[in-house]
């Protein structure tokens, strides 16, 4: 199984180490790949596997400190953790123009229903069978504030047993761009509901190793919320 912590805290481009940094840092959050209450890797380790130096990540933790995302503690059991109560979303800038939206969500689709069917294609170890129905129970059991991250970290969940680094990298980015249409449109209980069902039929599908099955249900998962997304957003 591939750790999305991995694919995510991966060398940033020297350019923009700064900005790159917040980036990673804060997708790892949002996309629960480091709960709220956790604890983030050391400095010492984070700077080595984002390739930066101490004084840029301390920079990146202290800006994600002011914006209210984590908090350091100090003392033997220190570092510093993802605060329990996050921001909400950024207010909308802008409407979203159909290319944008088509793309963020033909994107998805194809990796999405590809990681499922590999994922159900795999002969998975006992630990990755616990990962996938660890991540189902919490996404099914999540408050309605905590939806969205406990979601994202099911759907990286299926990547991660693929044991691609590389889909999983680029399911977290692609699942990055859909939250931010996500954050536009309200949560529907009922359409959570659905969801959550939606997302048992998935994994059920996986663990069974029916790879046709998982891809189907995982495509049905997709086109429910993107037929939502062309609702509040076209």
């Amino acid at each position: 199984m591939v750790n999305a912590g991995e694919a995510l805290f991966r060398p940033v481009r020297a350019g923009n180490a700064f900005e790159e940094t917040v980036e990673r840092l804060l997708q790892a959050i949002r996309l629960g790949v480091v709960g709220a209450g956790e604890r983030l890797p050391s400095e010492r380790e984070l700077a080595e596997r984002l390739g930066v130096s101490r004084v840029t990540l301390r920079e990146a933790i202290r800006a994600l400190s002011d914006a209210g995302y984590v908090e350091s503690r100090r003392g033997r059991y220190g570092g510093t953790f993802v605060n329990e109560s996050l921001p909400g979303p950024p207010e909308p800038d802008g409407k979203v123009d159909a290319v944008t939206l088509e793309d963020s969500l033909s994107l998805r689709y194809v990796l999405e229903t590809g990681a499922a069917e590999m994922a159900a294609a795999r002969s998975l170890s006992p630990a990755d069978r616990q990962h996938l129905t660890g991540t189902l129970a919490e996404a099914a059991g999540a408050e309605l504030g905590d939806y969205r991250r406990k979601d994202s970290r099911l759907h990286l969940a299926i990547a991660e047993v693929t044991a691609s680094g590389s889909l999983t990298t680029a399911m977290a980015d692609a699942r990055t761009r859909v939250n931010q249409l996500l954050d536009r449109i309200p949560l529907l209980p009922p359409n959570l509901e659905h969801s959550n069902a939606q997302h048992e039929a998935i994994v059920d599908a996986i663990l069974a190793g029916d790879a046709p099955a998982a891809r189907q249900a995982m495509a049905e998962h997709i086109e429910g919320t993107a037929s939502l997304l062309r609702a509040f957003l076209s």
